[in-house]
Order: C-alpha cells, then structure tokens, then sequence
C-alpha cells in the first residue's frame, strides 16, 4: 500500500503534539504512526493554520520527541465488533485485557469508533416492553422499559457499581439480548470483581466489556466510551439484536473530557467544566439511540461530586434519562441495601399506559406514605410517636414497612455477607406493596 504521506512533529506538551505536514495533511479523527521506539499512535484533534495537525498521544508515549516523523494511516480508531467479541474484555483500542489472543481475523470485523452510523428516517411506535430486573425497588419504582435510559446516581460509595453488578448478573441471566459493558475512569479493582463475578456464574458469553480505568490517561478514558457504543451499534444494526448497555460511570466520562480540556487549553464553563461540555454528553448518548434493527436500553451511574446532586454534569446527564434511581449516604448508613432514597427516585416511565393502572396507583400510594413519613419524622423527634393521631400512627408505620420492604439481598454480594441472593418477580413485588398499602 502506498503511502499517504508523513509529517514532522513540532511540539511536543504532555499529551498534546503538533505535527506540521508538507503535503496533504490529515483528517480529523485519523491516526497516524510515529517512528519512537515505542510507535506511539497520535489520534488527530483538530488542523491548525500552517498544515499543523493537534494531536493526542494516546497511550502517552514518552519516547516521541521533536523532529521525529508521524506517517498517515488513512484510518481512524477501529476496534472488534461483533460476536467474537463476546466473553472478551477489551481496551479503549480493541487490544484484548484477559491476557487471551485476539478471536481469528476471519471471524472479526473492525468498526470506526468515531464515525456515526446513517440515520434511519423511518419511525415505528411500538408499545412499551417492560424488562423486569428482580430488584424490587427499580422494578417498582423505576421500571426498566427496552430501549430508554436510566440512571444510578450518588456519592463515592453508596453501593453504585455494586447495583450496576447485580443488574449486569440479573438481566444476563434471563438470556435477554447481549451487553455491552463500558467501564470509564473507575477503580481496577471493581472491573476486575465485574469479571470474575460473570465468569464464575457463566454469564460472559453474552457480555462483552470494554475498560478505561482511573490509572489510564483522560484520553483512554474518553475513547474507551466511544469503543463500546460503537460494539453496541453493530450488535444493534447488523446482527439485530437488542442490547443492554452498562456505563460505569457516565461522570468520569465527563471529568475525562474536563482533564482533555485542560490539555487543549480551553477556556472552561460557568461551572468549571470544559465549554462543550453539552456536546460531549449529546454525542455519546444521542448514539445510544433505538432503531428498526433493534434496541439499546442503557443503565449508567452517575458519581455525585460531594453529594451535590445540583452539580452542573451531574443536572445535564439526568436530562438524558428516562429514570433516575437516587442512592443516599443517609440511607445506606441506616444498613438497607440498596441504599435507595425512595423520594427523589423518580422516572417519566412511571404512567398508566407504560406500567398498567394497578403499578401506577400503588405507586402514587407508596409516594404518599413515604412523603407523609418524611414530614412526621421531625414531629415524632419532638413530641414522640405516641403523640400523633391514629391515622398518622397507622400511615407512618405503612411508611417504615415499606422501606424496610424495599431492602434486599443481593447475589453478588453472597459471600460479603453469607446471605443468598433474591430476585422478587415484578408480580411479587406488586403484590407485597399491595398487601402492605391496604393493611
């Protein structure tokens, strides 16, 4: 193959490199080789005056230097797609992490990871398909409906990722489509128990993962993102299958973009965040969309920088989300797992055409009974419980039997704490709130 031309690098700062081109310069989105003893790939950012091309060092080469040359490749970041990449966990460049070889290139295919599949202008309504969980509190609460978005949002450990494992274990489990699991600036730690966990219960085989962990450079952890929706959008578009989509966590995504902002020298936002901060979080979830071939139903979780769920991020991310499951400190320092906050828990799905009239009503009960529990809880702390009328007395006791209802054990925590795991039926679930409301 002939060759597309090269360029001499002019600057190199951190991870940032200038390559000035003499002639054809490159594409945005394309890589190019250079010829350091470790032939570091640039991922090109942006063309500047003069045919200089601002260039990321993906894998932080420190042995590029100035003067050294970069040669085009005429490709862009392509990574596995496809079934062979199932029971397989990946890097943000499609470089196999299971010390496994990579699956014969016969059976491969290579996707861009940057290039955006056609849109289709066809549009199908089609009725709203409830995928059950297991988890009493998300199937009653936040239903998981095919195709939309939900959140998991809270501080540093409050039982996010851990939930996030317990959804990845129930859902693979019921065999309903294939996952995609995109782990973006989280502890090595918490993927490696991610694996193991699915190994163990032989529930890899429909899964396919790909890592960018917190010990890696912001631009791994920006790409790694990308790598997955594009292995998402293949499974969707041409092997026609639904896809469940995990992403831990959506907010390291963005504090991967602020830390590359940074390194750009942009001038960043109101908030502190980098200036396009709107078009980073639309470009990856406007991706994770729903088609005639199939859907992508994605759970993300969200870390709340000191527990301030105003944060600017964390209010631009929930915007993209059809559901929000709320995790508290205050909650998970009472003992209940999930640690749930019940009240600021909420979903848009939440209605009597998605859910059906029995779930709805029951829902705008059990909202009643905890809101009415919150107002007491400072009287009772006052005068005490023996105070309040019978009513209350009988409401507020609904209240605490529903929160307690709420809890449950958890199968990847099996051997943290020698309790089995449960998985309730959405019927189940419907049926105790029931029981408990009208007692």
């Amino acid at each position: 193959m002939a060759s597309l031309g090269s360029g001499a690098i002019r600057s190199v700062r951190d991870l940032m490199i200038a390559v000035q081109f003499d002639g054809p310069g490159p594409d945005i989105g394309e890589i190019l080789i250079t010829q350091s003893p470790g032939r570091g790939p640039l991922l090109v950012e942006s063309l500047k005056e003069n045919n200089i091309a601002a260039c990321l060092n993906i894998l932080g080469d420190k042995t590029i230097v100035k003067n050294m040359l970069a040669e085009r490749t005429g490709k862009g970041i392509e990574v596995p797609v496809g079934p062979a990449t199932l029971g397989r966990i990946f890097d943000a460049l499609g470089r196999p992490l299971d010390n496994q070889p990579l699956p014969d290139p016969a059976h491969l295919t290579y996707r861009n990871i940057i290039s955006v599949p056609p849109r289709s202008s066809s549009f199908t309504a089609t009725k709203p398909e409830i995928l059950e969980t297991g988890i009493k509190v998300i199937d009653f609460l936040t239903p998981f409906i095919k195709g939309r978005k939900i959140g998991i949002i809270g501080g540093a450990g409050v039982g996010k990722t851990v939930l996030t494992m317990e959804l990845v274990n129930n859902i693979a489990q019921s065999g309903q489509g294939v996952s995609l699991f995109a782990g973006i600036g989280e502890r090595i730690r918490e993927g490696h128990e991610l694996y193991e966990t699915l190994k163990e219960r032989d529930l890899l085989k429909n899964t396919s993962m790909f890592f960018g962990q917190m010990d890696q450079n912001p631009i791994q952890r920006v790409l790694v993102g990308m790598s997955a929706v594009a292995g998402a959008e293949h499974f969707r578009d041409h092997e026609k299958k639904d896809v469940l989509f995990f992403v831990d966590n959506m907010y390291r995504y963005i504090q991967a973009r602020n830390e590359l902002s940074t390194i750009l020298e942009q001038v960043p936002s109101e908030g502190g965040y980098e200036p396009t901060i709107f078009t980073d979080i639309k470009l990856m979830q406007d991706r994770l969309s729903s088609n005639e071939n199939g859907s992508i139903t994605v759970v993300q979780t969200v870390y709340v920088p000191a527990d301030d769920l105003s944060d600017p991020a964390v209010q631009m991310i929930q915007h993209e989300l059809s559901g929000t499951i709320v995790l508290s400190r205050k909650v998970a320092e009472q003992g209940i797992r999930p640690a749930v906050d019940l009240i600021r828990t909420s979903s848009s799905l939440l209605s009597p055409d998605v859910v059906g009239k029995r779930h709805y009503d029951l829902s705008v009960k059990v909202q009643s009974l905890l809101q009415k529990h919150e107002s007491l809880k400072n009287i009772i702390a006052i005068i005490g419980e023996n105070e309040l009328s019978a009513a209350d007395r009988t409401d507020f006791n609904k209240a605490k039997k529903l929160i307690t209802f709420f809890s449950q054990y958890l199968f990847v925590t099996e051997k943290l704490n020698n309790h089995p795991g449960e998985y309730i039926t959405r019927e189940a679930t419907l049926a105790g709130v029931e029981e408990i409301v009208k007692s």
